[in-house]
């Protein structure tokens, strides 16, 4: 726990294009059986869930297949200039999360101790997922009740729920617009300044 990186980011989430800016957090959910454990990895410029990884157990290893997965569906559009951002958990300050985001040939930046609006974004989304859960979650009992309700919402979030600061697309529709151009909506597409420079 004393290998804690530099907040890079200071707050500067929307400040540097799509896949320049990663967001990573823990969340804790309750069903019946017990609390299962979702990791997340969001784009901060889009907002589009990049990876995620449900499981039953806090072992490190959820948090390192999350960073896996990401590299493994989108590292085409990664760089080394790819800031990776976290609070200062456990988990993110292990030798094995550290080793494995400099292997990627990602950077590591880290939330000041105790500060929730360092990574703001990431705290909104798990906020909003349960709020928009509540209702499902008051059936779940067991795991799989629970990884089937996060895949659907997660696949809804990503390509239906639309927001409006996205250039009232969805993420993936809005990370689509600022790499190609193309507007899927009728009428005029709204202008959306993309920053071009390097990550923080």
């Amino acid at each position: 726990t004393n290998n804690v990186a530099e907040n890079l980011l200071n707050r500067e989430f929307e400040s540097h294009g799509p896949r320049m800016v990663l967001l990573t957090d823990i969340t804790y959910i309750r069903c019946a059986e017990a609390f299962v454990y979702l990791s997340t990895i969001l784009d901060a410029f889009t907002k589009q869930v990049l990876s995620y990884v449900l499981s039953p157990s806090l072992e490190i290893d959820f948090v390192l297949q999350t960073v896996n997965q990401l590299v493994e569906k989108h590292g085409v559009s990664l760089t080394n200039e790819t800031l990776i951002h976290s609070d200062q958990g456990s988990h993110y300050t292990s030798l094995p999360f550290i080793r494995l985001v400099r292997d990627k040939n990602l950077r590591q930046s880290m939330s000041r101790r105790g500060n929730c609006w360092d990574n703001a974004p990431q705290e909104s989304f798990f906020g909003h997922m349960k709020d928009e859960l509540a209702d499902k979650a008051q059936a779940w009992e067991r795991f799989d009740d629970v990884k089937r309700d996060i895949d659907d919402w997660i696949d809804y979030y990503n390509n239906d729920r639309y927001q409006w600061q996205l250039a009232k697309l969805s993420p993936s529709q809005f990370y689509r617009y600022v790499t190609t151009g193309e507007y899927p909506l009728p009428g005029k597409p709204p202008v959306i300044e993309v920053p071009r420079g390097s990550a923080p």
